[in-house]
């Protein structure tokens, strides 16, 4: 008895240390961010993507990190100048992450180099060249020269530095070309700088006979060779290259202030102005150049990034969209399925809930057609909805514009903290204020996350009935055509008046608590995910064969990954399908061992949440929820997020195949290691989960058209 007894303490300090948040459960998410970008990296490697669109990945993997290093770097390095001594969820401090992020970087960078030097030989054997100055014949000069003489001359605008003129701000992202002059009359250096604007930083296309075959150089060169004409009489000495980024980590406590708007258009003029955090430059750099360049910014040599040739990568986004069909993904059109195409969508929708899964279907003829209809109808009396990222020209602004006009209640929550789109956030919500929309700008102190829309209309025999549509993407038409993304249209009364309280809190002072389907973070959402990941523990500690599947965008979350820790030890079985960073580390032995994690990296952006709870009656019946949170802490605790569940059967199973389809992948799936390594599957079969699913739901329109 006394043995037994010491085993059961034993088991209890077992479970003590794994809820004791230790550092040695955790990867660090810094790091593991950049494993994300690696498997982007990969893409552009990997000699089954299509030839341009590999040149496009290779762009996406740079503004990817660019905006890395903008806002985690900006924030680690904040972190280390100040007194505040945060540490990360794997123990480390700001120093530490910052030595290990410039060290992996540079890592990166050089694979990076690499992938496109060798695209630029398979492009070439492709009749696409992309040229030096020195490959261009005589005709190509003269061409270029003339070039630079109508177009980017009168754009370009040489600053110096002399004691009438202070050193000139440098923008960020911008590319710049670091000037050397010989001033000829007392015969002393002069430091100057011409910005290279980005409308003029693309690659020209020089005349050939062939008209399949592309001669290409960057404009940047044109440029650099036509220096001269901007400083005439003044001898160059020397000229380098080089590219500034600055930090985007801004935050302003907006319980201070009494107006938001006017502190967001405050803080997107100040970001530009803020602290350099990075310069890239050429290896063969001028060191006088360089060492003068890193003290007027105030840069270290830690924040020195150096390349064989400086490349602005972004461009390339150009050259990928080339029309040549054999070299580019083949052409995809969203199906818009029979029901989209009522004449009365809402006639419709009052027959059974509808799912709807963008890209592969239109969002522009569902989700889009919904607010359009809606703002349309003599019957409709209200329209609200969350807008996160709206997306230039957007349809649904002007719906909801024509709505107002047309004598409609509109109530618009815009989040004007959503990161770099602030400014178009800003332009969208005067132009709905100018037109009477009610435009309401959220919570103080958190962001408005959630993707929901409630329209209340009258029907024939008098009744107000409410559709809502809950979704996992921003109303947004042009990323819904590149990220995969889910919704749920209906007009059940358990949603929907839920959906109406919680407008309720976003444009009042409701402080309704008790939600009874939906999950509202911060109110309810990670609490009643820690009592769904408990609920399956205790099923398997008796002896009931349970899952759970949860897909998602980033992993990070303390309490939850520790649940799913103690979930696993319990003997439940977890697939956890996480795009981005994951601090969760599965495999573990005594930890995780019944932990899976899944990356899926392919032609669209994986953006869904989804959430399934298996019953133990079978491998896909349970409980299933989408929404727009992931499972990290901002999400949880910081914004406001809707997850939704699903009551239809039909559904459900529409989603379980969807899930299915990823965990069967041998093409785009990457498994997560307990090492940290991701490890690419290799199967013979060459469909994607992509690739796969456009394939299903064209199978699946032909059946509904039958």
């Amino acid at each position: 008895m006394k043995r037994n007894k010491k085993k059961k303490k034993s088991n209890k300090r077992k479970i003590s240390q794994l809820k004791a948040n230790n550092p040695d459960n955790f990867f660090n998410k810094e790091i593991s961010w950049l494993d994300f970008n690696l498997r982007v990296l990969n893409e552009a490697a990997d000699e089954r993507t299509p030839l341009l669109e590999r040149l496009r990945f290779l762009s996406i993997y740079t503004t990817n990190l660019d905006e890395f290093m903008m806002k985690r770097v900006g924030g680690l390095k904040r972190q280390k100048q100040s007194e505040y001594t945060y540490t990360s969820i794997d123990g480390l401090d700001a120093t530490s992450q910052l030595e290990m992020i410039q060290s992996r970087v540079l890592q990166d960078n050089i694979e990076q180099e690499k992938i496109y030097f060798d695209l630029k030989d398979e492009l070439k054997e492709n009749n696409i060249e992309i040229l030096h100055w020195e490959d261009l014949s005589q005709k190509e000069i003269e061409f270029s020269n003339a070039h630079f003489d109508k177009k980017l001359f009168p754009v370009l605008t040489p600053l110096s530095v002399d004691p009438g003129k202070p050193f000139p701000f440098i923008s960020n992202l911008s590319f710049s070309f670091g000037i050397y002059l010989r001033e000829p009359i007392e015969e002393r250096r002069i430091f100057s700088r011409v910005k290279v604007p980005s409308i003029l930083h693309t690659w020209l296309r020089l005349p050939t006979q062939a008209h399949d075959h592309y001669r290409l150089i960057d404009t940047s060169e044109i440029i650099r060779h036509n220096l001269q004409k901007l400083y005439h009489g003044i001898e160059i000495e020397k000229v380098m290259p080089f590219r500034v980024t600055r930090n985007a980590d801004w935050d302003h406590d907006d319980e201070d202030t009494e107006d938001l708007l006017e502190l967001i258009e405050e803080s997107v003029n100040y970001r530009r102005l803020q602290e350099a955090i990075r310069i890239e430059c050429p290896q063969d750099i001028d060191k006088d150049m360089l060492n003068y360049l890193l003290k007027e910014l105030d840069l270290g040599q830690e924040d020195v990034y150096l390349y064989k040739e400086l490349i602005s990568y972004p461009s390339l986004d150009a050259i990928a969209d080339i029309e040549i069909p054999q070299l580019r993904y083949p052409n995809w059109k969203p199906i818009t399925f029979p029901w989209y195409n009522r004449e009365n969508i809402f006639r419709t929708l009052k027959e059974r809930d509808f799912f709807v899964h963008h890209p592969y279907e239109s969002f522009q003829t569902s989700v889009e057609n919904f607010i359009v209809s809606a703002s349309k109808d003599e019957r409709v009396l209200s329209i609200k909805m969350t807008l996160y990222r709206t997306g230039d020209n957007s349809r649904i602004i002007k719906a909801l514009i024509e709505a107002a006009e047309n004598g409609i209640q509109v109530v618009c929550l815009i989040e004007l903290k959503a990161r770099f789109d602030e400014k178009r956030n800003i332009v969208g919500a005067k132009r709905m204020e100018e037109a009477g929309v009610h435009v309401v700008y959220g919570i103080v102190g958190l962001k408005t996350h959630s993707k929901i829309a409630l329209v209340v209309r009258s029907e024939i025999d008098g009744e107000l009935k409410r559709y809502c549509h809950i979704g996992t993407g921003n109303y947004n038409s042009k990323t819904a055509k590149l990220y995969t993304d889910m919704g749920l249209l209906t007009v059940n009364e358990k949603i929907s008046e839920e959906v109406n309280e919680i407008f309720n809190y976003l444009t009042g002072s409701s402080l309704k608590i008790d939600y009874k389907y939906l999950l509202v973070a911060p109110i309810n959402a990670k609490s009643n995910f820690l009592r769904m990941i408990k609920q399956q523990s205790k099923k398997a500690r008796l002896g009931k064969k349970v899952r759970i599947v949860a897909k998602m965008n980033s992993l990070e979350d303390v309490m939850l990954i520790e649940a799913l820790y103690e979930a696993s030890s319990s003997g439940v079985e977890i697939i956890l399908i996480v795009r981005g960073y994951c601090c969760l580390i599965p495999g573990k032995k005594g930890l995780s061992e019944n932990i899976k994690v899944l990356s899926v990296i392919g032609r669209f952006l994986e953006h869904s949440r989804v959430f399934f709870f298996s019953d133990g009656e079978g491998d896909w019946s349970g409980d299933y929820y989408i929404g727009s949170a992931d499972w990290m802490h901002r999400n949880m605790h910081s914004r406001v997020e809707v997850i939704v569940p699903i009551f239809a059967n039909a559904i459900k199973k529409q989603i379980s195949e969807f899930l299915e389809v990823i965990l069967k992948d041998e093409r785009s799936v990457w498994e997560l290691k307990e090492s940290g390594k991701y490890i690419q599957r290799s199967g013979k079969k060459a469909s994607g989960t992509h690739e796969v699913m456009m394939s299903l739901t064209t199978s699946r329109y032909k059946l509904s058209d039958s």
